[in-house]
């Protein structure tokens, strides 16, 4: 996708911190899930690096757990986040709520279209194209109202950004399964040079914030810590 000649240069794509349902490996979607306190944790850390940066502006998905991971980038800068719908995450219909494996046995081959990369409507919700397209579209908006040369900070969700980016960058849905997952609390740089978004940086930020804090218990099915790490290209 072109950039426009005004407005931001420079994108930080920044996921919001950890919630239970990424501890546990579960499908999130759109369900408002709030951030743990790992998750707190991160978005502080996050935020101190990104308050360096001196953003211009800060925008943010209305779920609370972006919400609550901009909140900690307000503290820490004049910024007030505008909060868009069209930053949420991936509409997952049936999936939202569900384990991975609990997907993997009820609808199995849904399941291995989704984590190969096709571009497949999942649980009856979006698909990646449509994501991508909005999140896009949206970005592009908030960059335009953002200062000429500016820095622009969304804080949204793993497959929203994943999505978000391949499209800035005119690459295919089905490019998604040639990039990673955006870690809890981390992000992404876009620049805009000579028209078009170029991606500058991936999966930036602090690592192991917030170890301490977290529990070691698998009670209802969760996922330990390096078996929610391993399904991270498919947890949303």
């Amino acid at each position: 996708m072109s950039a426009a000649g005004g407005g931001a240069s420079r994108l930080v794509l920044w996921r919001h911190g950890r919630t239970t349902s990424n501890a546990e490996g579960r499908f999130q979607g759109q369900l408002d899930i709030p951030l743990d306190e790992v998750g707190h944790a991160q978005a502080r850390a996050a935020a101190e690096q990104i308050a360096a940066m001196r953003p211009d502006r800060l925008v943010s998905s209305d779920l609370s757990r972006a919400r609550a991971t901009a909140a900690h980038l307000e503290e820490l800068t004049d910024l007030r986040a505008v909060e868009d719908r069209a930053l949420r995450e991936l509409h997952a219909g049936a999936w939202q709520g569900l384990l991975h494996r609990q997907i993997e046995d009820h609808w199995p081959e849904g399941h291995r279209a989704w984590r190969s990369g096709e571009d497949v409507r999942i649980g009856g919700g979006e698909k990646r194209s449509e994501l991508g397209r909005r999140v896009a579209a949206s970005l592009e908006h908030h960059a335009a109202l953002t200062r000429d040369g500016g820095l622009l900070v969304a804080a949204s969700h793993s497959g929203a950004l994943r999505a978000g980016v391949l499209t800035l960058l005119g690459l295919p849905p089905e490019a998604w399964a040639n990039l990673a997952s955006i870690g809890n609390g981390r992000w992404a740089v876009v620049e805009r040079r000579f028209g078009r978004w170029v991606l500058r940086g991936y999966d930036l930020g602090p690592r192991g914030v917030g170890e301490a804090l977290e529990g070691r218990t698998n009670a209802d099915g969760a996922l330990s810590r390096s078996e929610a790490e391993r399904s991270a290209g498919a947890v949303v």
